[in-house]
């Protein structure tokens, strides 16, 4: 909204006020939406403790045989609605919100924070543990995903800019919406032709030929049935990822400052991709996908990173308040909407390791205990106690011990997400 109070000054009024340049610079407005929501997760935030300390919305405990389990129970819940506060004042103050990924982003933020805010109502108001049922969560995350996949797939703004060369250009027969060309200036100044593309493309890391289509897959079905075929499988797949994702952060969100904590590494890690891909001089240095528009993105990832942080102030062992549904299934959907947004979706079992691992050590103590049951009559664990982050527990490591260590495995993680920009 500033940003286009500014515009209208300066554009529609003619009004130059001093200072009032820096709306221009998207460093400017990041770093003003990181001060926001910090500001904002931290003070909004122990007023909301106090008040829902005060209507007694805490947190009920199972008896998981855990040390300090027990300190926790009527711990205030529901506190990811300081996240998700803090997360969209920046937004709306500070980012072009007609931009297609800013309203994705808004949209993703508000709907699984919906979702999980009626989980943790029903939890807490209702007295029902188990809270909203697993089917309908998964329901409201596959419209989610439906809703990110058609749009991206079918939006005009949806774009990526290819250099055309030697007349012909280097974008596929199969990319569409041709915009005209236009040309840019590089380092030396050299003038370069390019054209603005729709297409549905993805990063390969770790390879040459660093780009992959969703047609390639859609060929398997037949040519013929190309035009069909692909945007059913890039829907399916971005509904894959976001159901995944959003799931992983609700269970790694299971000891103080641990999703908080790699959520916020997570961000850093996308804002560095969003930034550079949106940028031409970047993305051309890199030799990446160059995304017109994709900066105004680290305006929210900025925010996002920001309320992650205010909050862990708050969340951090010993927790004063819990995130509940209503902020790990906003994190991940987000996380999820924003590695799919800037085509980065095939790194996330790097970027989010963590999540992966948490995922996959349920999956498997629950596949294992079932096998080992059919087969001797007893079921038998492959971990003391699933999530892995409860296994360490069960072994005696304190929760602040496995916390900081599974941070320093996300910072790692990061950082060779990070390094694929240039191994290619």
């Amino acid at each position: 909204m500033l940003y286009y109070l500014y515009k209208y000054l300066h554009d529609t009024l003619q009004l130059r006020l001093i200072g009032l340049g820096v709306f221009n610079y998207i460093t400017f407005r990041v770093a003003m939406a990181i001060i926001l929501s910090l500001v904002i997760s931290m003070l909004f935030g122990k007023r909301l403790i106090n008040f829902l300390r005060n209507k007694q919305i805490g947190e009920t405990v199972r008896d998981l045989g855990l040390d300090g389990e027990k300190a926790k129970k009527g711990t205030p819940t529901m506190g990811g609605l300081i996240i998700i506060a803090a997360i969209l004042i920046p937004t709306l103050l500070f980012a072009r919100v007609m931009n297609v990924y800013i309203v994705l982003m808004i949209v993703s933020t508000i709907w699984l924070g919906v979702i999980g805010f009626i989980d943790d109502y029903i939890k807490v108001f209702k007295k029902n543990k188990e809270g909203l049922a697993g089917r309908f969560k998964v329901i409201g995350q596959i419209g989610l995903g439906i809703i990110i996949g058609v749009t991206m797939y079918y939006n005009d703004n949806v774009i990526i800019s290819r250099e055309v060369k030697n007349g012909t250009g280097v974008y596929n027969s199969e990319e569409k919406l041709e915009r005209g060309r236009f040309t840019r200036k590089d380092d030396k100044g050299g003038e370069h032709n390019y054209v603005n593309v729709r297409t549905a493309t993805t990063t390969l890391p770790f390879i040459k030929t660093h780009e992959f289509r969703y047609e390639k897959i859609a060929e398997l079905f037949g040519e013929k049935y190309i035009a069909y075929t692909t945007p059913i499988i890039y829907v399916l797949f971005v509904i894959f990822i976001i159901v995944a994702v959003s799931n992983g952060a609700n269970i790694t969100d299971g000891i103080d400052g641990l999703a908080t904590g790699v959520s916020a590494i997570i961000g850093v890690c996308l804002g560095v991709f969003a930034y550079v891909s949106g940028n031409y001089i970047f993305a051309g240095y890199l030799n990446i996908m160059d995304i017109p528009n994709l900066g105004e993105l680290s305006i929210f990832i900025g925010a996002f990173v920001g309320a992650c942080v205010g909050f862990l102030w708050y969340n951090a062992y010993p927790a004063q308040v819990f995130m509940g549904d209503t902020g790990s299934l906003a994190l991940g959907g987000i996380i999820a909407s924003l590695a799919i947004i800037v085509r980065k979706e095939l790194l996330i079992p790097i970027i989010c390791g963590i999540f992966l691992v948490e995922n996959v050590s349920v999956m498997l103590q629950v596949w294992y205990f079932k096998r080992t049951k059919k087969k001797t009559g007893e079921g038998v664990r492959i971990f003391l106690m699933a999530p892995l982050h409860h296994h360490y527990q069960k072994l005696g490591y304190h929760e602040s011990k496995i916390v900081t260590r599974f941070w320093i495995i996300g910072i790692i993680l990061a950082i060779m997400s990070i390094v694929t920009l240039k191994l290619q």
